[in-house]
């Protein structure tokens, strides 16, 4: 279950899709994309509050647009979770009893991520 962030301004209940944050420092307000989880110190703006948002006077606003051909996945991406399902889904070697560390338990089978042990001193 998703829980969709939501404007941090007052009775605006827009889904956020910018985060704001304040470098006092430097006295720069930044606007970009909506930040990977929520921090305390920053704030989650609907499209609506984020292009409408202005800077106290001296303060300068930089908003950073995010590359829009990066928010969907590459080839790479795609390439990359079908290795991993290929590497989840082959079999592991089976391994001849004996050839692990000594006094080690065997594994007799497998269902998933449940795993059957013999004890290799056989009191068990």
């Amino acid at each position: 279950m998703s829980i969709a962030r939501i404007c941090s301004r007052a009775a605006c209940h827009q889904p956020a899709v910018s985060t704001l944050t304040y470098v006092y420092a430097d006295s720069t307000c930044v606007i970009g994309p909506l930040a990977t989880y929520a921090e305390p110190h920053c704030y989650d703006l609907c499209a609506d509050h984020a292009d409408r948002l202005t800077a106290p006077n001296g303060w300068e606003v930089i908003r950073l647009a995010p590359d829009p051909a990066a928010a969907g996945p590459s080839t790479d991406d795609l390439e990359a979770l079908a290795n991993a399902v290929r590497e989840a889904a082959r079999p592991l070697p089976r391994r001849e009893p004996g050839t692990d560390m000594p006094g080690a338990p065997v594994e007799v089978t497998r269902r998933g991520h449940l795993r059957m042990l013999r004890d290799p001193d056989g009191n068990s």
